[in-house]
């Protein structure tokens, strides 16, 4: 049986601090996934789905898929601007 270690709830993060976490989860994931135990793989997976779930409720326009990744886009072979030069604002959360 395992035990779940809580970080702080991935809605009580500050936008900035949800960006930083999820980036340092993904600069860890290859040593965590190549040389971690099992257990460890498990929470850095449960974590990270955890904070990329709060990060598309946020945040729905930069993590809509790029144009040119979609079948449809692809075919059209037409330059579409991208949406995610500047980070959005968070959509849940009041500006602070």
């Amino acid at each position: 049986m395992s035990t779940r270690t809580q970080g702080v709830s991935p809605s009580e993060l500050e936008d900035d601090d949800l960006r930083q976490e999820l980036e340092q989860l993904y600069q860890t994931r290859e040593d965590t996934f190549l040389n971690g135990s099992e257990q460890a793989l498990e929470e850095h997976t449960h974590r990270m789905f955890e904070l990329e779930k709060e990060y598309l409720e946020r945040f729905p326009r930069e993590t809509r898929p790029a144009a040119q990744r979609t079948r449809e886009g692809a075919r059209s072979h037409e330059t579409v601007p991208g949406t995610k030069s500047k980070p959005q604002e968070s959509t849940t959360r009041p500006n602070a």
